[in-house]
């Protein structure tokens, strides 16, 4: 690889609100550690220096805290910072970090090159009608000012670039760095749950938050279909506020034995390697990493085609089946075709477009630090 002459320095500053346990904050640690590892210096600019993923950055990163209650409020503190420390790129990585990135340049009229960032469907967010107007007017203001638009699904991009009415040209597609050397150690890790143990029926996986996004009820009363004709179980990873609604279904069903709901593991990586399919039954999605982390493990994998990113991902049903949302008659038949031996998996080279070392190329040229 050939990198270029550095705009302003060698240090690249990261800014987010927090390094909480999120899809967004796990995306920007794993780029900060491979940035370091090959010799750039790296700033975590948080606004406020908390999260479980705080002992995840390497120990040569600096964390710089803006000390804010909110983006807004630590708009301030961010252009002390880049007025003091110079940093020769900036890539912030949700949309109000992003605005503030572009408004300081603008306020400082600064050389460091700016990359924002877009992890969701932009137009999906849920304010108020009033927060929702302002939102738009500002990311059609600002937005246009970056240096570089970065979406990471073309899905993501599509729904952004008709959202504030900008050229599509103008947004860079670069997937998450979702396989990585640590996911694929710990998918060979034990684990001794009892639906795994020798002689067990086919075990059936979900694996994220319990929230309305995520369609679990579809994929409970699809499940409940498939058990009609074969034996199986379903394990649903995660934890979130539709647990009692989820159980009272669970329930209703009669499916108690059969289904399991285990709240939050660390790691669900084993979990997908030993399952003898993987279901993303969300009802939407920016670039569902789940599936991606699930085809990796090797699993076969259903999902629906939601907005975005699904079908991007399994190349159009190519590499996994592909159901309507909310179709729980199709879902549960894709399911049983796959536990029937009806599987689609990727070869190797499609995956390398989500492996962090690839990724990681695609961002230092997105930041003008590599040719």
């Amino acid at each position: 690889m050939t990198f270029s002459k550095k705009p302003q320095s060698s240090r690249i500053a990261l800014y987010l609100n927090s390094l909480e346990m999120g899809g967004a904050e796990s995306v920007v640690v794993e780029l900060g550690n491979r940035f370091i590892e090959l010799g750039f210096e790296v700033d975590f600019v948080l606004g406020q220096a908390k999260g479980a993923l705080l002992d995840r950055v390497s120990k040569r990163a600096r964390i710089v805290e803006l000390v804010a209650r909110n983006t807004y409020a630590g708009f301030p503190a961010l252009v002390r910072y880049i007025r003091k420390e110079g940093p020769g790129a900036f890539l912030a990585v949700t949309e109000l970090t992003g605005l503030m990135a572009i408004l300081s340049k603008i306020l400082l009229g600064s050389r460091h090159y700016v990359v924002v960032s877009l992890m969701t469907t932009v137009s999906r967010h849920k304010r108020s009608p009033i927060k929702k107007k302002i939102e738009r007017i500002l990311l059609t203001w600002l937005y246009p000012k970056a240096d570089e638009i970065v979406a990471d699904s073309r899905g993501v991009a599509r729904d952004f670039s008709e959202y504030i009415g900008i050229h599509p040209d103008r947004i860079k597609v670069i997937y998450n760095p979702v396989i990585t050397p640590q996911l694929l150690s710990e998918a060979k890790m034990n684990i001794d749950h009892p639906f795994f143990q020798p002689g067990q029926p086919p075990v059936v996986l979900g694996v994220g938050r319990l929230s309305e996004a995520k369609g679990f009820p579809s994929l409970i009363q699809a499940f409940a279909l498939v058990r009609r004709h074969t034996p199986a179980r379903l394990l649903i990873v995660g934890e979130g506020e539709q647990r009692p609604a989820l159980e009272r279904l669970i329930h209703s069903l009669g499916l108690t034995e059969e289904i399991n709901l285990p709240g939050f593991v660390s790691s669900p990586f084993p979990y997908m390697s030993r399952a003898s399919v993987f279901v993303l039954s969300s009802l939407w999605e920016g670039l569902p990493a789940v599936l991606i982390e699930a085809l990796a493990c090797g699993a076969p994998v259903v999902s629906t085609d939601c907005k975005s990113g699904p079908s991007e991902i399994l190349d159009h049903g190519k590499y996994g089946h592909l159901v309507p949302v909310n179709d729980t008659e199709a879902l549960a038949e894709a399911i049983d075709a796959s536990l029937n031996g009806d599987h689609r998996r990727p070869p190797n080279e499609w995956l390398d477009q989500f492996r962090s070392e690839t990724v990681v190329q695609e961002y230092l040229k997105a930041l003008r630090l590599m040719m």
